[in-house]
C-alpha cells in the first residue's frame, strides 16, 4: 500500500509517509529495509570544472549520476541499475531521473531513506505494478491518505471493496517530464548552481557507455571522447565514387558493430519452454521473453535465434531456429521452428526449464551495403553515367528521352487515374530520374504500379521494385500482379516459411508449383515424405532448384524485393534498366539508441541530398489531408 497524508501542500504535516503495499486489510505490512542496496559510485567530476573537483570526490553514494546533486529529498534510485538521479533539469528538457528512465528504458524507482516519505518503492496499491510511467495518485474519500494506483486497469476499474476511492481525481506521478514536487522535491537554486552541468549530447554518450560498463564514470567518458577517431560526416557532393565509399563505408561499419553488440547482449536465460511438433514434423519451441515485454529488444518473424539447454537432467544441447510467431493479443509467447539439421533428433523435448535464448546476428545486410558501394566505386558499368553523377551530387543535364507515350494511361486491374496521377506518370516516363511525393490517400501505390506497367511494356526490359520493408514490398507486389505482368517476389531464405499475402508470387513457391521438371517434383516429394535426402540427392535437388529459379527470374517482367534483398546472389547476373524504390524515406531509419553514425549523416537519404539540385518533384495533391502528416516519397531510377 502506498499512503500519504491528505495535505499534499505541506510536507511537514506528513507523519505516516509511504508504507509498503499491503495484500489485505488485516496485514499491517512491513518495512522493506533490505531493499536499500549499495549504489554505484557517483560519476566522477569534469576536469573542466576544477572548482568542484574536491567536492565531487566526497560525494555520497546517492549523488545524482549526472550532476552530483545529493539532497535526499531531491534524488531517486533507479532499481534497475541502482544509480541515483535527481529532479533537476540542467540543460535538458526533462528531469535527470526521467531522462535516465526514458533513455535506459527503466521503469522502477525508490525514494531515499532520509526523504520525507522514506525509502518507499513506488508501486500500485492494488496490483503492485512498479512502472512509474503508469502510476498516479488519488485521494481517499473517508481517510486522510492518498493512494498510488496504476492508470490501467486499477484506476479505471476499482474493485468493489475500494469504492471509497475518488478515481475521478487520479493524477499521474510524472508531469511535465518530472516527478511531482511533493514526491521528489526540486533542488534549490544554489544546489543547481554548484552542480555539474552536462549537455544532452554528453548525457546520451554516458548512457551508451553504461550499456557496456555499468560502472563507467564521466571521467571515462572524457577519455573515450578524447581518443575517439570520429569518421567524416556525409557530404552534399562528392568528388568521385571512392570518396563516397570512404565516407559511407566507415559509417556502415559503425552501425554493423553496434547492431552486433546489441544483438549479442540480448541473451536471456532461465526460460521455460513449451514443446510442440509442427505439421512439417519440425520441433516448435514456445517461451516468453521478459526483455521483449519490457520493450528492451525487437523481434520479428523470420529472425534467427539459438536455443540452449543448460540444465543437469541431460547433456548440454543447443539448436538454431527461426521465429514463426511473436506475441499478439492471444498469446505472449514467442515460437521458433528448429532447423532439421545436426542434433535435431536429440532435441530435449522432455525438459522445460533451464533454457537460454540468444539472438543470432547476421552481417548479410551490412555486407551487401559495403559490396554495393565497392561495386559503385570500381565498376563504371554498374549504373548509367547520369545516375552515377547524380548520386555523387554533381549537377548534370538530363539527356532527353524519346518515349512513345501510351494512348491510355490507366492499366488493367487498377482504378482509373485522375489528372494529377496521369501527369505524374507522363513525367516519369520522360525522365531518367524522378521523385514522386504525395500525402496518404492520394493513390501513390496505384500510380507506382501504373508506372511500372508502362515501363515494362515500353522499355521491354525487366523492372526491379524495391522497398525498405517486406510489408511495403508485398503491398506493391500485389498491385503489380493485378495488371497481368509476370511478377516474382524474391524473399530471403530465412523468410520462405513466413506467411505472406503474396506467397503465391514468391520465387520459392513458384519453383515448388512448377511441374515442368519431373525430377525436381519427385525429389521435393521424397524430401517432404522422408524429411531428408541422401547427400547425392540433396546436391541434385539444389542444382535443379537453382536452374528453376534462374528460368523463372529470366522470364519475369517485374522482380520485387527489399532494398537489401536486391543484393541477393540470385539476382547478381540480371541487368535492370529501371528501378523503383518505394517508401524511400524509410530506407535507412535509425535506431534511437545509437547516434554516432546518425549525426554524421548515415541515415540522411539520397533524395535529401538531391533536393537542392534535383528536378521539381511530382506532387499528387489531396485537399483533405490533415496538417502534420509526413509525405511518403518514391524514387524511380
Amino acid at each position: 500500500m502506498a499512503a500519504l497524508s491528505d495535505d499534499l501542500r505541506e510536507l511537514d504535516d506528513i507523519t505516516s509517509g509511504l508504507r509498503p503495499r499491503r495484500h489485505d486489510d488485516d496485514d499491517d505490512g512491513s518495512d522493506n529495509d533490505d531493499l536499500e542496496s549499495t549504489t554505484s559510485a557517483p560519476v566522477a567530476g569534469n576536469t573542466e570544472h576544477q572548482g568542484h573537483a574536491e567536492e565531487e570526490k566526497e560525494l555520497p553514494p546517492h549523488a545524482c549520476a549526472y550532476c552530483g546533486i545529493h539532497n535526499p529529498s531531491s534524488v531517486v534510485k533507479c532499481l534497475s541499475c541502482s544509480k541515483w538521479f535527481c529532479s533537476a533539469r540542467g540543460n535538458t528538457s526533462s528531469s535527470h531521473i526521467v531522462n535516465h528512465l526514458v533513455r535506459a528504458r527503466h521503469k522502477e524507482v525508490q525514494l531515499h531513506p532520509a526523504s520525507s516519505l522514506g525509502d518507499t518503492i513506488l508501486e500500485c496499491y492494488n496490483c503492485g505494478t512498479k512502472n512509474v510511467f503508469l502510476l498516479g495518485f488519488i485521494p481517499a474519500k473517508s481517510d486522510t491518505v492518498v493512494v498510488l494506483l496504476c492508470r490501467q486497469p486499477c484506476a479505471a476499474m476499482p474493485s468493489s471493496k475500494d469504492m471509497n476511492w475518488d478515481t475521478s481525481r487520479w493524477q499521474p506521478l510524472i508531469e511535465d517530464r518530472s516527478f511531482l514536487s511533493w514526491l521528489v522535491a526540486a533542488p534549490s537554486d544554489q544546489e543547481q548552481l554548484r552542480a555539474r552541468h552536462l549537455s544532452p549530447q554528453l548525457i546520451a554518450k554516458l548512457e551508451e557507455m553504461w550499456k557496456e560498463n555499468s560502472q563507467a564514470t564521466f571521467s571515462d567518458l572524457e577519455k573515450a571522447t578524447a581518443v575517439d577517431d570520429e569518421p567524416a560526416p556525409v557530404l552534399l557532393r562528392y568528388d568521385d565514387a571512392f570518396q563516397y565509399q570512404n565516407i559511407f563505408g566507415p559509417l556502415v561499419k559503425i552501425e554493423a558493430d553496434y547492431d552486433r553488440k546489441l544483438k549479442e547482449s540480448q541473451s536471456q536465460d532461465g526460460l521455460i519452454v513449451r514443446w510442440d511438433l509442427g505439421l512439417n514434423n519440425k520441433h516448435l519451441a514456445s517461451f516468453i521473453l521478459p526483455k521483449l515485454e519490457l520493450g528492451d529488444v525487437k523481434l520479428a518473424v523470420g529472425d534467427e535465434m539459438r536455443l540452449k539447454y543448460t540444465g543437469e537432467l541431460r547433456p548440454k544441447w543447443e539448436g538454431v531456429g527461426y521465429v514463426i510467431k511473436i506475441p499478439n493479443n492471444q498469446s505472449d509467447e514467442v515460437t521458433i521452428e528448429l532447423r532439421a539439421k545436426g542434433d535435431h533428433k536429440s532435441v530435449p523435448t522432455e525438459c522445460t526449464h533451464n533454457f537460454t535464448a540468444d539472438y543470432v546476428w547476421k552481417s548479410t545486410s551490412f555486407d551487401r551495403m559495403q559490396l554495393a558501394m565497392k561495386t559503385f566505386a570500381v565498376d563504371e558499368m554498374s549504373v548509367s553515367g547520369y545516375i552515377f553523377h547524380r548520386l555523387l551530387g554533381h549537377e548534370v543535364a538530363a539527356a532527353p528521352m524519346k518515349t512513345q507515350m501510351p494512348k491510355k494511361f490507366s492499366v488493367p486491374g487498377l482504378p482509373e487515374l485522375n489528372g494529377s496521377q496521369i501527369n505524374a506518370v507522363k513525367s516519369v516516363l520522360q525522365r531518367p530520374l524522378s521523385l514522386i511525393q504525395g500525402p496518404p490517400g492520394t493513390g501513390k501505390t496505384v500510380t507506382s504500379a501504373t508506372i511500372i506497367y508502362h515501363l515494362a511494356k515500353i522499355n521491354g526490359g525487366q523492372v526491379l521494385v524495391c522497398a525498405p520493408s517486406n510489408v511495403a514490398v508485398d503491398q506493391l507486389c500485389e498491385r503489380i500482379h493485378r495488371t497481368g505482368l509476370k511478377t516474382v517476389r524474391v524473399t530471403a531464405k530465412s523468410r520462405e516459411d513466413v506467411e505472406s499475402p503474396v506467397g503465391f508470387l514468391s520465387l520459392h513457391e513458384q519453383v515448388r508449383l512448377n511441374d515442368s521438371n519431373i525430377e525436381l517434383v519427385k525429389l521435393n516429394l521424397l524430401k517432404a515424405e522422408l524429411g531428408e535426402l541422401s547427400s547425392q540427392d540433396e546436391k541434385r535437388l539444389k542444382q535443379l532448384t537453382r536452374s528453376a529459379e534462374r528460368e523463372i527470374l529470366n522470364n519475369a517482367d517485374v522482380i520485387c524485393c527489399t532494398c537489401v534483398g536486391a543484393g541477393d546472389p540470385r539476382l547478381a547476373k540480371l541487368k535492370f534498366r529501371t528501378v523503383l524504390i518505394d517508401e524511400s524515406t524509410q530506407s535507412a531509419e535509425p535506431e534511437f539508441a545509437f547516434r554516432a553514425s546518425c549525426h554524421l549523416g548515415l541515415f540522411s537519404y539520397s533524395f535529401e541530398r538531391s533536393i537542392p539540385y534535383a528536378p521539381m518533384p511530382f506532387r499528387i495533391p489531396f485537399e483533405h489531408v490533415l496538417r502534420g502528416f509526413f509525405a511518403k516519397w518514391y524514387l524511380i531510377y
